[in-house]
């Protein structure tokens, strides 16, 4: 092999490590952009389950409330009926 094609065959070998280092950056561009992405949406994600954690305590106070409301309903009601149905069984007598 004479010397000069000994310097193309070099050149050419550089010239495809250098595509293929180039590539290899524009692979490690992309991926780094991904998980840049994925970065940010798990933040979003994290934003969200902190958004709905909050709710769901707020709906559940709520309900709780309403619970004790209706428990405290049904007890006078309870009581008016009673109260009711004595009168009423006080007048048949």
């Amino acid at each position: 092999m004479s010397e000069q094609s000994e310097i193309d065959a070099a050149v050419k070998r550089l010239a495809l490590a250098l595509d293929a280092l180039d590539a290899a950056v524009e692979r490690r561009h992309e991926a780094d952009r991904g998980e840049e992405n994925l970065t940010r949406q798990l933040h979003t994600l994290g934003l969200d389950r902190t958004r709905l954690a909050e709710a769901l305590d707020n709906e559940t106070a709520r309900s709780r409330k309403l619970e004790q409301t209706n428990r405290e309903i049904a007890q006078r009601l309870d009581t008016a009926i009673a109260s009711i149905q004595s009168v009423l069984s006080g007048a048949q007598q």
